[in-house]
């Protein structure tokens, strides 16, 4: 097979201005693109995998410095895209380059309708009418398997799903017919079934296009579905490059063999993950090799939490006299128990009522009716005074730690915070020890109780979250979606300290998830959820090797396996 050359990044190296002076963020990035490859680029976040997608369209912040460096394009006329002007920039991007941004909700303009959003890329860059122009955009939604692509047209990105804004945002990079299509982790907040779907679209419009792609994403995984080659990133620099199948079979590099080795595998049950220091360290992993057994799967007999026949039907655009016009029932004639000491996993797709029964069964939200027993006792008419003393023992941990963090308020400030509103603790001196302690279990130093969430990284944050969740002392906690934008091995981590807490505190947990091979490392039982409704529940081990159900045999086989 001939292969040529399309794209030439040579010796990039990139540099943030500061007050203090100078960051170097990019080192020496040199890679090559063909035509018609998948080039997978991988790392953590900050490794440096979204500047160097930027660098090669020149979206850089102001405050960036190139300190060296040569971005070809080979294509027809050769020229740098470096040394080129904002207007001859404007001519490239779209048109020869185009990029599909990780989070179509904030990429997309939510004041204007999908179709024109579209329509706008194309009488943009040609002469085309604004009729013509429709019918092409709606010709491009089906070609990117949109349902109703005319009522899509006329959406809103708020009206319609997140794997429906996601094709949308691929129907705009490919409007122009572009050479290279460059996606910056398209799928990471998809679920499995959607992320299968939207790998399979870009494949399919490469093969029709002869398109090179140039795919980011911390998951080996994703990567070895899509990817031809690979490059490994580490803290601004190439590690490692190579044949997809070369490097994931062989990892030279310990950091790529750290992000194979720290995603949960569906055959093992290895009662604790690898994380970076067992690889970057030599002596650390020496120590951490004995504690890695096979997790025993214990009996739980002792019922926690009963819920009964559980609906929540929720109702929008009423009618002048305050009727409602439409209703959706998110969770639908819902029952199951869960044991003291035990993990239940939930598992389903967006939309399948995961979320609404956890705010549920916290008291957040009320339901339509059913019951929901938490340990022997109805929850249906609590008095203000147990329904405060309910929420100090059953605690929830959400998916985004940073929108549930108070930004105005420093992390000892939020912690203490929860003691307050319980009475707890009589003295400032007490609360802060208290503070103190909990961030020591979920290993943050002393220092963190005076800064700021924003301070933080994302996996730190999500320690936070967790740690506010333990001041109360709880005994059944909720983990809402809690690692699921989070890097690999940062995932790790959290999954080990939650396990650790569990053990530590006899915690009962329900954890939320669309990652079945997170759910199932870290549970005990899995619940299946499809349209509000109860599919399957049964062992973990037993639902991922025996599945009843055709829609839990779908998601067991949608989740992307190192091939």
């Amino acid at each position: 097979m001939i292969f040529v050359k399309l794209l030439d990044v040579n010796n990039l190296t990139l540099s943030f201005k500061t007050k203090s002076g100078s960051n170097k963020v990019l080192k020496n990035i040199s890679f090559t693109l063909s035509k018609s490859e998948t080039l997978g680029i991988v790392g953590e976040s900050g490794s440096g995998k979204s500047l160097t997608a930027l660098s090669i369209l020149n979206l850089l912040p102001k405050n960036a410095i190139i300190n060296s460096g040569i971005i070809t394009y080979l294509n027809e006329n050769k020229f740098d895209i470096l040394s080129l002007s904002n207007k001859e920039l404007s001519d490239i991007r779209g048109n020869k380059i185009s990029m599909i941004f990780q989070e179509p909700m904030t990429s997309l303009n939510p004041t204007l309708k999908c179709g024109n959003q579209v329509g706008e890329i194309l009488t943009n860059h040609s002469e085309i009418s604004s009729k013509n122009a429709k019918k092409k955009v709606i010709k491009l939604f089906k070609e990117v398997n949109l349902p109703n692509p005319q009522r899509i047209f006329d959406s809103y990105p708020h009206e319609i799903s997140g794997g429906q804004k996601q094709r949308v945002m691929i129907a705009m990079a490919i409007a122009l017919k572009p050479s290279i299509l460059i996606a910056d982790e398209p799928t990471t907040a998809l679920d499995v079934t959607v992320q299968k779907a939207i790998l399979e679209l870009l494949k399919d419009i490469q093969k029709k296009y002869q398109m090179s792609i140039i795919f980011i994403s911390h998951d080996l995984g994703v990567i070895s579905q899509i990817a031809n080659r690979v490059l490994v990133m580490y803290k601004g620099e190439i590690v490692e490059q190579g044949s997809t199948y070369k490097v994931l079979k062989d990892p030279q590099h310990q950091y790529t063999r750290g992000l194979l080795n720290s995603r949960p595998e569906l055959n093992s049950n290895k009662k604790r993950l690898p994380v970076f220091p067992d690889f970057l360290d030599s002596e650390h992993s020496s120590k951490n090799q004995t504690i890695r057994k096979e997790k025993e799967r214990k009996k739980y007999e002792n019922e926690i939490l009963k819920v009964t026949l559980l609906n929540k039907t929720f109702f929008s655009k009423r009618n002048f006299f305050g009727k409602p016009k439409q209703k959706q029932d998110a969770v639908k004639n819902l029952s199951f128990s869960v044991f003291a000491g035990e993990t239940l996993g939930l598992v389903g797709e967006s939309g399948c009522g995961k979320t609404t029964l956890g705010r549920m069964i916290a008291q957040l939200i009320d339901k339509s009716s059913g019951k929901i027993g938490y340990k022997g006792r109805s929850l249906n008419k609590l008095s203000p005074k147990d329904l405060k003393q309910f929420r100090k023992s059953v605690q929830i941990i959400f998916q985004d730690p940073y929108s549930s963090l108070n930004p105005k308020l420093t992390i000892g400030e939020a912690l203490i915070e929860t003691l307050f509103v319980h009475k707890l603790l009589k003295s400032k001196k007490e609360r802060k020890e208290r503070a103190l302690e909990v961030l020591k279990k979920v290993r943050l130093n002393k220092e963190s109780f005076y800064k700021y969430p924003h301070e933080f990284s994302g996996g730190q944050r999500q320690r936070i979250v967790i740690a506010r969740a333990l001041m109360l002392e709880p005994e059944f906690i909720i983990c809402d979606e809690s690692v699921s934008a989070l890097d690999v091995s940062v995932q790790a981590e959290i999954l080990n300290l939650l396990n650790d807490l569990k053990e530590e505190f006899q915690l009962t947990y329900i954890f939320i998830s669309h990652d079945l091979s997170v759910v199932k490392y870290m549970s005990d039982r899995i619940m299946v959820m499809k349209e509000g409704e109860l599919v399957e529940i049964n062992k973990a081990d037993k639902i991922y090797n025996s599945p009843v159900s055709a829609y839990t045999k779908n998601l067991i086989e949608s989740i992307p396996l190192i091939n």
